[in-house]
C-alpha cells in the first residue's frame, strides 16, 4: 500500500469517527432532548464547529504559527480531552439507563408501557444529556486550570547501595514529557527552568518527549533549557515523540544548547571514588525509525565497572523488563504522564508497571516515574498534576 493510499485511509477513517461520534452527541444532546428552533440550530451548529475544530485546528497549528497556531490548537485539543470526558459519562449513563430498565422489567416493578412512555424518555435523556454536558465540561474546566498551573516540585528520596558515602545527597532534577509545542510555549519553559534552577541541582535528566513539532518551527521556545544551571550539566534521552519530530535534527539542537543526549551510553559523574555512571537508552520504539536508532543496554553498560552505582535514564517504564540483569540501581522515566486525564490511567497500566512514583522492582532495581512536566494533546490535567521531580540520591554503604 502505497504512502498516499495509507493517507487516504487513514483520513477517511479518522473521518468516519469524528463524525459518527458528533453524530451520536447530536443524538443525545439534541434530538431527544426535544430542543427545537433556534435553540437546535445553535446546538447543531456548535457540534459541526467542533468537529471541524478537531481538523482544522491541528492544521492551523503546524502550518500558520504564532498566536493563530496557539489559539486553534487549544480550542481543538481542550474539545477533545472534554469530548473524552463527555463520552464517558453519557457512556456510564446509558448504561445506567439500560441496567435500571432491565432490573425493572426483571422484578416486575414497572409495565412496558410505563418504562417505555415518551414521557419517561424524554425525562430520562434530559437527566443524562444535561448531566454528562455539566460533568464534562465542569470536569473540562478544573482540568484545563489544573494544566495551566506551575508544575508541582516533587521531592524523593532514593537509597542506593553502591553511591559513595561522599556523594550522599546528590540531586538530580528531572524533567520529562515537557511536550514544547502550540500551545507549551516559551513563556511556560522558562518557568520551568526558573524552578529548576531555584533548586540548585547536581544534575538535569531530561526523559524524553521533549517537544512535539519542528526545530525551525520551536527553537524559540525550547531555548530556555539552554539556560539550565547544574553542577554536573544537562543529560537527555530520546522519547517516542523525538522520532515523530526528527530526533536527529533535536539531538544536534539539543547539543548546541548544552544538553547532552545519551544515545545507549554510559558517563561517569562525578570525581575519583566519589562519582557514579550515569547511562541512557533509545526510546524502546526508536529502532521503528532506522538510521542507528534504537534502544541497546548492553552498548549502555559495556565496559562498566560493575561495582559502581548506576542510575539509567530511559523515556518508556516498560523499558525496565529489558535492562535486569545488567547492575542499574535507579531507572529514571516518564511517558505516562501519570494518566494524564483520569481515569485513562487506568488504560496506561495495561501496559507499563508502574504508572506515576518510585517503585522498587523485583527487590533490586528503583524505578521512578515522573508524571510529566507538561502535557500532550489536551491541554488538561484531571487528577495527575504535572510535576518537576528533585530526587535526592541516598548512599546506604
Amino acid at each position: 500500500m502505497s504512502p498516499t493510499v495509507r493517507y487516504i485511509v487513514f483520513v477517511s477513517v479518522v473521518s468516519l469517527l469524528t463524525g459518527g461520534v458528533h453524530y451520536y452527541l447530536w443524538t443525545r444532546l439534541v434530538r431527544d432532548v426535544g430542543l427545537q428552533g433556534p435553540l437546535a440550530r445553535l446546538g447543531t451548529g456548535v457540534l459541526i464547529g467542533l468537529a471541524a475544530a478537531l481538523f482544522v485546528g491541528p492544521l492551523l497549528a503546524r502550518n500558520v504559527g504564532g498566536e493563530v497556531s496557539r489559539l486553534s490548537a487549544t480550542v481543538a485539543f481542550t474539545w477533545m480531552g472534554t469530548l473524552m470526558l463527555l463520552m464517558l459519562l453519557l457512556g456510564s449513563g446509558e448504561f445506567a439507563r439500560w441496567a435500571s430498565g432491565l432490573v425493572q422489567r426483571l422484578v416486575g416493578s414497572g409495565n412496558e408501557e410505563t418504562i417505555a412512555s415518551p414521557e419517561r424518555r424524554l425525562f430520562f435523556a434530559r437527566m443524562l444529556g444535561g448531566g454528562a454536558a455539566a460533568g464534562a465540561f465542569a470536569l473540562g474546566g478544573t482540568a484545563y486550570a489544573s494544566a495551566q498551573r506551575e508544575p508541582k516540585i516533587v521531592r524523593v528520596d532514593v537509597p542506593l547501595k553502591r553511591l559513595p558515602r561522599a556523594l550522599d545527597g546528590f540531586k538530580i532534577v528531572q524533567i520529562s514529557d515537557l511536550h514544547v509545542s502550540a500551545t507549551i510555549t516559551r513563556p511556560y519553559v522558562e518557568k520551568v527552568v526558573e524552578l529548576a534552577n531555584r533548586l540548585q541541582p547536581d544534575l538535569v535528566a531530561l526523559t524524553g518527549d521533549l517537544m512535539d513539532g519542528s526545530v525551525e518551527g520551536l527553537a524559540n521556545d525550547f531555548a530556555p533549557l539552554g539556560d539550565l544551571k547544574s553542577t554536573h550539566g544537562s543529560f537527555a534521552v530520546t522519547g517516542n515523540h523525538e522520532y515523530y519530530s526528527g530526533a536527529d535534527g533535536w539531538i544536534a539542537h539539543m547539543t548546541s544548547l548544552g544538553i547532552k543526549t545519551l544515545r545507549n551510553e554510559h558517563v561517569s559523574i562525578g570525581d575519583g571514588d566519589a562519582s557514579f555512571d550515569l547511562a541512557g537508552i533509545d526510546d524502546r520504539t526508536a529502532h521503528r525509525f532506522g538510521k542507528g536508532h534504537g534502544a541497546d543496554i548492553e552498548a549502555a553498560t559495556n565496559d562498566r565497572d560493575s561495582t559502581r552505582e548506576l542510575v539509567l535514564l530511559a523515556h518508556q517504564p516498560s523499558q525496565i523488563h529489558d535492562v535486569m540483569g545488567h547492575d542499574v540501581g535507579l531507572q529514571l522515566s516518564g511517558h505516562t504522564h501519570g494518566g494524564q486525564i483520569w481515569p485513562w490511567g487506568y488504560l496506561v497500566r495495561l501496559v507499563h508497571p508502574y504508572l506515576a512514583g518510585l517503585h522498587l522492582h523485583l527487590g533490586k532495581t528503583w524505578i521512578y516515574v515522573s508524571r510529566g512536566t507538561g502535557y500532550w494533546g489536551p491541554p488538561m490535567r484531571l487528577a495527575a498534576r504535572h510535576e518537576l521531580t528533585l530526587l535526592t540520591l541516598r548512599s546506604e554503604t
